[in-house]
């Protein structure tokens, strides 16, 4: 075989490898494309989160220095997938209790789930806190909230979600919830050293904030 003839068939043998690669692109842009529109078509509605209720257990709040805080409560939250044709993977989920911003629970990891369309899920986790430092004006706000027997606090959801369409899954997407939740409390109200010394079960309906 002469060179010229090596090199005409090196030249057709890039031609086609050009073209394989060329139609592979095309076919795989086309797929992308397509799911992609079918993605901004169903246009996914986020989950709708309800913190059903609260059991408070234990609520101690120690003036000794450090200033500390205990409690004990579970919560009850509802999860509502709205969307008719889309799936969402829940991941990573951590929950917690924050008053005034500032976190005094111990975080609890939530297993992972998948809700499929118009799908609940339920979680009810145990939230701890024991003996966790607090600042000297959230101690002073704690005082005033104990004494009027009722406490203001935010139950936080965290954690990452992904959308499923077909056999198709999205990227993670951060998931953000919070929940208020007003909490009568018994104690002395004298001292400010609340203590729950029954569970208090609160009933509370409580529609969430839900950022995705």
């Amino acid at each position: 075989m002469s060179i010229k003839e090596c090199g005409h068939h090196e030249a057709e043998r890039r031609h086609v490898l050009r073209l394989i690669l060329i139609g592979g692109t095309s076919f795989l842009v086309v797929i992308l494309l397509t799911i992609l529109l079918i993605f901004l078509i169903l246009r996914p509605t986020k989950p709708h989160v309800i913190l059903q209720d609260a059991t408070l257990y234990s609520f101690n709040l120690s003036s000794a220095t450090p200033n500390t805080l205990s409690l004990t409560m579970q919560v009850t939250l509802s999860s509502h997938n709205p969307n008719a044709r889309i799936g969402v993977y829940y991941q990573h989920l951590r929950l917690h209790a924050a008053y005034r911003s500032q976190q005094i629970s111990l975080p609890t990891a939530l297993p992972d789930a998948y809700q499929g369309h118009h799908d609940f899920t339920l979680w009810s986790p145990f939230l701890y806190a024991a003996a966790v430092p607090v600042a000297p004006f959230l101690l002073e706000a704690l005082r005033q909230d104990q004494r009027a027997a009722a406490l203001m606090l935010n139950v936080r959801l965290t954690g990452a979600l992904k959308w499923k369409v077909g056999s198709w899954v999205s990227g993670r997407y951060h998931l953000y919830v919070n929940c208020p939740a007003f909490i009568s409390l018994d104690g002395d109200r004298a001292t400010a050293v609340g203590v729950v010394a029954a569970p208090l079960k609160l009933q509370l309906l409580q529609s969430c904030s839900v950022d995705v």
